[in-house]
């Protein structure tokens, strides 16, 4: 079967099948095979693992993951790729493809089935559109995952893995790097998709923490805060605390959580570490 990553042969499989591309699906078919290698060699790849593909559109990064992994699961929600998948991954014995919506697969199943629950790997090249709630459905359910290699727009990459004080700094920052570790391992133009996007791309691997970067007694009451922190993000802490009606938590009380933290009363969210985060949800949470 002829690479896919060259352009010439993707023209010719779409051709053949009278693919049209799918707006709502946020379809862009990766043509670049030194992009392909980047994403393979940053998720390490070996004949032990199982992975779990979500958005393969064509198999063009299915093929490359078939030569490197133990098992390969592609799931893809567009019926009409499935026969054109069938056809270009013909050749290989290891993959299986999935017709299905990945947000609502179980995927500790598959992993419990298909790798007798030892944790897996995630290669995608994902919809912009869809970006968050996928990675953030992979970490918040507990699937056994030991890294997310992914395809997503640069700013998003970047929000991933920002520190304190920086614009790009946000929930989704503070979120991505409780469970995991992030690093951006390439920047990709946007001249190596078909159809080619608006915005510019970028691989991230997010390698999954083996023990929680923090203590914390209510996850998910931690994160209720951090939402509330950067909800409006030009407000100071406490009063975007306050001002929230979902929280159990009075500007006074986030006030003395704040002065016991030893920061000052006009601080933003933007500028708390994960792990004073951390601490001032547990505070507050003795507090209510």
């Amino acid at each position: 079967m002829a690479t896919l990553g060259i352009p010439q042969n993707t023209i010719e499989v779409l051709q053949k099948h009278k693919f049209r591309f799918q707006k709502k699906f946020g379809q862009n078919f990766l043509i670049d095979t030194h992009v392909l290698d980047k994403i393979i060699r940053a998720a390490d790849i070996t004949e032990k693992d199982f992975v779990l593909e979500i958005g393969p559109g064509i198999g063009t990064m299915t093929q490359y993951l078939c030569e490197n992994a133990g098992q390969v699961m592609a799931v893809e929600i567009d019926a009409n790729l499935i026969p054109i998948l069938r056809e270009t991954l013909e050749a290989y014995d290891n993959v299986t493809v999935v017709n299905d919506d990945i947000l609502k697969m179980d995927i500790g199943q598959v992993a419990r089935e298909r790798n007798g629950g030892r944790p897996i790997k995630v290669v995608a090249n994902l919809p912009y559109y869809i970006t968050t709630p996928i990675i953030m459905g992979l970490f918040e359910s507990h699937v056994p995952l030991e890294s997310i290699t992914v395809m997503v727009q640069r700013e998003v990459a970047e929000r991933m893995q920002s520190q304190p004080g920086t614009k790009e700094y946000g929930a989704l920052s503070l979120a991505v790097q409780y469970y995991a570790r992030a690093e951006i391992v390439a920047n990709v133009p946007p001249n190596c998709f078909m159809p080619r996007p608006n915005v510019g791309s970028a691989v991230i691997r997010l390698t999954r923490h083996q023990n929680n970067p923090v203590e914390v007694d209510d996850e998910g009451f931690m994160f209720r805060i951090i939402r509330a922190s950067f909800n409006q993000r030009r407000k100071t802490l406490q009063n975007g605390l306050g001002n929230d009606g979902s929280l159990p938590v009075s500007k006074e009380q986030a006030a003395r959580a704040l002065e016991q933290m030893g920061l000052s009363a006009t601080i933003r969210g933007e500028k708390l570490s994960l792990e004073q985060f951390a601490k001032l949800s547990n505070i507050l949470l003795g507090d209510i």
